[in-house]
């Protein structure tokens, strides 16, 4: 399963730089595709917001 980002992501960018196969796309609130997110974890460990978690 893909990991998903909540309303508490605000957007710092972080995440973006540390996924490995670019599944996540920038906004308000960041999105992770679940097509592409191989659940490598990475994205969720460097969130300094907390705001990604396994979906």
């Amino acid at each position: 399963m893909a990991h998903k980002i909540s309303t508490d992501c605000t957007a710092c960018g972080t995440c973006i730089d540390e996924c490995p196969v670019e599944a996540i796309s920038p906004g308000d609130i960041y999105q992770i595709d679940p097509d592409i997110c191989t659940d490598c974890g990475t994205c969720a460990d460097a969130c300094p917001s907390g705001a990604i978690s396994p979906a």
